[in-house]
């Protein structure tokens, strides 16, 4: 196993915040996964030492900035997620790489709900099945990451 920089980890993060300053539109901006919450997952799943719960709450108020939505709604979705993750992440490390599609796609869409249910208290309408596109799209990426040789079978050291 290598070890783990925490400057690998938070030049990741700003590779996933620019891309969610990307100027999407139309088709997709509805298709676009969540960049951030991906690496957040990658690394907790990598380096539970040094990616955490308190650093998805921190990159969700920055992700809050940018977007210009409801303050704090994804520093919630990150944190909720997270610690859903930190709570299986001893027993996610050993599944094989299908069962961890299926888990992070259980992983994006508690983060989908959670947003969903700031935007509905927040007065926004009921969206439709389509705003759930972003979590497919996710594991789609999350594969093509996983075949690329990204493993995340194993957790590396951290020092």
């Amino acid at each position: 196993m290598h070890k783990t920089k925490l400057q690998t980890i938070y030049f990741s993060l700003l590779v996933a915040f620019i891309c969610v300053l990307l100027p999407w539109s139309g088709t997709a901006l509805n298709l676009r996964p969540d960049f951030v919450l991906l690496v957040i997952i990658f690394w907790i799943l990598r380096a539970p030492n040094k990616c955490n719960i308190g650093t998805a709450w921190f990159i969700g108020l920055w992700v809050d900035l940018a977007t210009g939505g409801v303050f704090g709604q994804y520093a919630l979705a990150y944190t909720v997620t997270t610690f859903v993750a930190v709570v299986y992440q001893r027993r996610l490390v050993l599944f094989s790489n299908t069962q961890q599609l299926v888990y992070v796609l259980l992983l994006l869409i508690i983060s989908q709900l959670t947003l969903l249910t700031v935007k509905i208290f927040s007065g926004n309408d009921v969206l439709g099945w389509s705003y759930f596109l972003p979590s497919i799209t996710g594991v789609i990426l999350w594969q093509a990451a996983v075949a690329l040789g990204l493993n995340t079978s194993r957790p590396s050291r951290s020092k």
